[in-house]
């Protein structure tokens, strides 16, 4: 565990080995710990790999109000992030939150962010439809379904069922995501009015095999201590973000690109329909690899096969690197 001090936040980091720079984000609610299989695999094939414990979550800290983070805040701070190392570019993998994160740095910053994957939420362009969270209403009321909880989060007190008791929240949240979790017990992230996010999942959720007490225990720990309002406030930031990239309205990522997904992710079940536009968006996609039975937390319930996708990913950028320059020496 380390900090990186940029202009604006003193950070949080794991950080390890040597060589090209590639920068691993988390998502909610999560933390750089989530990579911890992943940096060890990554750092001993011959990278520097370093995740950030990102704003509003862990000792990073950050400002109380939502309006600190913004999308654009947010791939500020990973700019930051390289330029303090040392770096010009890096290529980066984000997960859930931090999958949409790093698909806007490649999209806003190419010429640093030289290569990007995906895991568990695939690229979604800017749509024209009015704000995201007005869009989930009405096709809430117009097919007679509850609210996506990424609309509910906007209410200014959803945050605090999760501060009441981090540690049912966490079991529930990584129980329910899980993929070997019942298909009927699998969240859908559909709230029904007047509940919340972390009484809908059963008192009976338990921890998943793939986390043991002590890796839960920092969760817990880190939870209480920052508690989720400011990660909240990421998804508070969706409409506004939205009003402010009308610049970006049918721009694709042009940097190499690819995707992952667990097979039994439950937010697929949302956001699954964006897969299949991927390669509209995305100008140099790679292709996108599904793991078998896996669910949300796909970098920790498979960890060998998410590094081997993501180093796989690496070392085809680095051989066509390497051709083009024998190509261009031959010449």
């Amino acid at each position: 565990m380390g900090w990186i001090q940029t202009d604006e936040l003193n950070i949080q980091v794991i950080e390890a080995g040597e060589g090209p720079l590639v920068v691993l984000v988390h998502g909610f609610p999560d933390l750089a710990i989530s990579w911890h299989h992943q940096i060890k695999a990554l750092s001993q094939a011959g990278y520097r790999v370093v995740a950030p414990y990102m704003r509003g979550y862990g000792e990073t800290g950050g400002p109380p109000g939502a309006s600190s983070y913004s999308i654009y805040t947010l791939v500020g701070d990973l700019v930051a992030l390289v330029e303090a190392l040392g770096y010009e570019q890096a290529a980066i993998v984000g997960h859930d939150w931090g999958s949409a994160v790093a698909w806007q740095a490649a999209l806003l910053r190419p010429d640093m962010f030289h290569a990007v994957m995906g895991i568990a939420v695939p690229f979604q362009p800017r749509r024209r439809q009015g704000p995201p969270t007005a869009v989930m209403k009405y096709l809430a009321e117009k097919n007679g379904e509850d609210l996506l909880y990424l609309a509910t989060f906007a209410h200014p007190e959803s945050h605090l069922p999760m501060d009441a008791d981090p540690e049912t929240a966490l079991r529930k949240m990584f129980w329910a995501f899980d993929g070997v979790t019942q298909p009927v017990y699998q969240a859908d992230g559909r709230i029904p009015q007047g509940r919340n996010f972390v009484d809908i999942i059963p008192d009976e959720a338990v921890l998943p095999v793939w986390l043991t007490p002590d890796h839960f225990a920092a969760y817990v720990e880190a939870f209480k201590k920052s508690g989720f309002e400011r990660a909240v406030h990421w998804y508070r930031m969706i409409d506004s973000n939205w009003a402010r990239t009308r610049w970006l309205q049918g721009r694709k990522i042009t940097v190499p690109s690819a995707f992952l997904v667990g097979e039994r992710d439950p937010v697929r079940r949302y956001a699954g329909h964006f897969e299949s536009e991927l390669s509209n968006w995305l100008t140099d996609f790679r292709g996108m690899t599904v793991v078998p039975k896996a669910g949300h937390w796909v970098q920790q319930e498979a960890p060998e096969a998410v590094s081997e996708a993501i180093l796989s990913f690496l070392w085809d950028l680095s051989l066509n690197a390497r051709n083009s320059e024998a190509r261009f020496s031959r010449a």
